[in-house]
């Protein structure tokens, strides 16, 4: 199956992409777990939104007052001032670590870094969720001994985050390896445009109807719609 020319589900093509990528970038939410599956971003959203209005900032604009995205709240925050910004990542990083305790892991996900640990290649996590919240998870699933290096949220600036490709570049550095040879498997468009800046090949991962046709815009190297297509296409 294609999908404006960009193979979708195809384990040959899947295969050679993962064959011939020398690191692995995976973000967290989605790839690895739903961050948020059994702590819902609604309600995290809302708790930063208290988090401004107890710094007296309650009249906010209404597509924020209105959002259900934690990470639109953290980046109204920031046009706010230095204190606003850093309240409000510090309450999402303890969200985020809370909510990891009890994510949902992504099926296929385990599979496919055990997998490619067996093929003594480096593996990255890449993400804008915070660093504390990317190491509980990984260390609480037995994972953190497979993955060489977390680049995630270390700093309250949104400006740094995907699509920014700041956080590729450090896992590049810290792997050694050129982002030319690193391919990173996201979720999400701002991933798929943080691996065209970083010059890093990309695998889109479609895990909702429509994601296929969004992220075909992006030109990733090519769509899967399952973490397991993934660990079965390195298995071939």
């Amino acid at each position: 199956m294609t999908t404006d020319r960009v193979p979708v589900d195809d384990l040959g093509v899947l295969r050679h992409v993962l064959t011939t990528t020398d690191a692995l970038f995976l973000d967290f939410d989605g790839p690895i777990c739903a961050v948020f599956s059994n702590f819902p971003a609604r309600e995290v959203a809302a708790q930063l939104r208290g988090v401004l209005a107890d710094g007296g900032h309650t009249g906010l604009p209404d597509l924020i007052a209105a959002s259900e995205d934690p990470f639109e709240v953290l980046e109204h925050a920031a046009t706010l001032g230095a204190e606003e910004i850093r309240y409000t990542e510090a309450a999402l990083r303890a969200h985020e670590v809370e909510a990891v305790t009890a994510a949902k892991p992504t099926a296929g996900a385990v599979e496919l870094i055990r997998a490619w640990n067996g093929t003594g290649r480096p593996l990255a996590v890449v993400s804008n969720n915070s660093q504390a919240a990317v190491s509980t998870y990984l260390h609480l699933h037995d994972l953190a001994g497979l993955v060489h290096t977390v680049s995630a949220r270390t700093e309250p600036e949104p400006s740094k985050l995907k699509p920014n490709p700041l956080l590729l570049h450090r896992a590049s550095e810290a792997m050694a390896v050129p982002t030319v040879r690193c391919t990173l498997v996201g979720d999400s468009l701002t991933d798929l445009q943080a691996a065209h800046r970083a010059r890093s090949r990309a695998i889109g991962y479609a895990n909702k109807v429509g994601k296929s046709a969004l992220f075909a815009a992006e030109h990733p190297s090519a769509i899967t719609t399952s973490m397991t297509h993934l660990s079965r296409a390195l298995l071939l």
